[in-house]
């Protein structure tokens, strides 16, 4: 089974009081899978999985397990800087039935390449579900090239990777290869990647999908869609998203501290894309 398409990387919507809306993360949900997404990232960096409690990932593997279509992917975010921790995760994530682990390299240690392989080791040997590999080095720090992803192909259910990185990108020997950054999705299907793990596709979803099934449109829908790319990178990651899923009118809250939510000046380059790209919600 090829691990690919349109998986959007969720927010975690919030109430009032900072507690997961769990209403509005099953009308988020549905939306998303309705508007072009072929799976979902549950708890992943932009679900805020830093400041969400294990017992609220669970509880948000389970909702999305039982209130989604039996088709829709489902990816948990079950990856930290503790190997025993993502091994408690990722089991925790099988029990509530996901189809699939993201499991982030370790933040902040910096293991040496030994340690990464007995990571991953670990954390595959706790599930026999598919674990996808998360390289995003300017948050971690560390970068895997392209040998050591290959390597870690050799691990039993090690099957795709994420790749969050604009170096150096190329297929990967037993790995579904998958774009981590929303600009790069045309450049990772041209060389052959499956699909993406995205942030934009909360709006775009539907354009996004027409990257995968409609080859000859790629580039030009690439090229008309970088506004929106620029406009959801002008503050930290998921501060833009959670900004322009509220002016749309899909309520989902604030963040967690130390996130804040985006000031003004941070707003108005994402409300004018939204508006350009009829994505605002009337007033």
């Amino acid at each position: 089974m090829s691990i690919g398409g349109i998986l959007t990387a969720m927010v975690t919507p919030f109430d009032a009081n900072g507690d997961v809306d769990e209403d509005a993360t099953v009308r988020l949900m549905r939306h998303l899978l309705e508007n072009g997404s072929d799976g979902l990232v549950i708890a992943g960096s932009t679900g805020e999985a830093a400041t969400l409690t294990d017992e609220e990932k669970a509880q948000l593997w389970e909702l999305a397990v039982s209130e989604t279509p039996d088709d829709a992917f489902i990816v948990a975010g079950t990856g930290t800087y503790d190997t025993r921790h993502t091994v408690e995760l990722t089991e925790r994530a099988h029990e509530a039935g996901v189809d699939a682990m993201l499991v982030v390299t370790p933040y902040y240690v910096k293991p040496n390449r030994r340690g990464l392989r007995a990571h991953y080791e670990a954390a595959a040997a706790a599930t026999d579900r598919p674990i996808v590999l998360y390289n995003i080095p300017s948050r971690t720090a560390l970068d895997m090239p392209n040998d050591l992803l290959a390597e870690l192909a050799e691990i039993d259910n090690v099957q795709a990777v994420k790749q969050a990185r604009y170096e150096d990108l190329a297929p990967i020997d037993g790995l579904d290869l998958l774009a981590g950054n929303d600009d790069v999705l045309a450049r990772v299907l041209d060389i052959g990647g499956t699909g993406g793990i995205l942030v934009a596709s909360h709006l775009v979803g539907r354009e996004m999908r027409r990257m995968i099934d409609e080859p000859d449109a790629r580039a030009g829908l690439q090229e008309s869609l970088q506004d929106l790319y620029r406009a959801l990178t002008v503050t930290t990651n998921p501060i833009p998203i959670k900004a322009a899923l509220n002016l749309a009118g899909h309520s989902v809250g604030g963040l967690r501290l130390p996130l804040v939510e985006a000031d003004e000046q941070e707003q108005a380059p994402i409300r004018e894309a939204l508006e350009r790209h009829n994505l605002l919600a009337a007033v």
